[in-house]
Formats: structure tokens, C-alpha cells, sequence
């Protein structure tokens, strides 16, 4: 298989930095001064706060991290789909829920920026890791 471009390598790269960046001005300074949320808030917060750090992995690891962008485009995807457009389509999507399908609409880039290749000869045409058996490879 060919490799992925520098220029798709750099894609990513900017992907991760716009969330790198992104989140680091919207939550971490929630999670620094330790705000008070309420439970769900919270957990939203607290795994923001998770991918944005991840994602700083990702400026070095663009192709090793592709899966926890693959995650957040899925994610946003499905609750576009089963939330946000059953609302729209009914016109009960209120200003609130408004405001997070614009947050979730920077997926909209996501798929220009992932080598869809590189995605498909990795993590579904290529054989799985093994389920039991056979040496580890672990020393020990």
C-alpha cells in the first residue's frame, strides 16, 4: 500500500491541533479552576478534557491516533442523526440544542482530513491480532 501524503500527515496534523487548541481554550480552563457541573456537564467536561490531551499525541502521531478521531466523527454523526434531526424534522430543536449541532458540525471537515485508505487497509481489510493462544511476545 502506498503511504499517506505529507499533505494528508499535515491535515491531520491541523485537525489535532484545532482540537488541541479548541478545547484548550473552551474547557480546560473549566477543568484548571475546577467549575462546578452538574453530573452529565461533568462527564462531558471530563472527556473533552481527555481528547483534547490525547489529541496532543496526534500532532505526533497522526496515523496511531486515527481512531480516537474515527470516535469523535462517529459519535457526532449518531447524535446528528437520532437527536438533532428527529428535533429538526419535528421543528422542536430549541436554541440549546441548536447551539451543540453547530459545536458537533466541525465533523463536517473530519472526512476531507482522514486518509479514508489508509483507515480501510489498516483497520478492516488487514488481519486481526490474535484472541488466545501462541506466544505473547510479552517477556516475561
Amino acid at each position: 500500500m502506498k503511504e499517506v501524503s505529507v499533505f494528508r500527515l499535515y491535515l491531520l496534523r491541523a485537525l489535532y491541533l484545532l482540537v488541541v487548541v479548541g478545547l484548550g481554550i473552551v474547557v480546560w480552563p473549566g477543568v484548571i479552576r475546577h467549575e462546578k457541573w452538574d453530573l452529565m456537564e461533568g462527564v462531558v467536561q471530563c472527556m473533552l478534557a481527555a481528547f483534547s490531551a490525547l489529541s496532543l499525541l496526534g500532532l505526533r502521531y497522526p496515523l496511531q491516533m486515527l481512531p480516537l478521531l474515527l470516535w469523535e466523527m462517529l459519535w457526532k454523526l449518531i447524535w446528528l442523526s437520532v437527536v438533532a434531526l428527529p428535533l429538526w424534522t419535528a421543528g422542536q430543536l430549541d436554541d440549546s440544542t441548536l447551539g451543540i449541532v453547530f459545536e458537533c458540525l466541525i465533523v463536517a471537515v473530519f472526512p476531507f482530513c482522514i486518509p479514508w485508505r489508509y483507515v480501510f487497509s489498516h483497520y478492516i481489510k488487514k488481519r486481526s491480532d490474535r484472541w488466545a493462544g501462541g506466544k505473547s511476545g510479552i517477556a516475561g
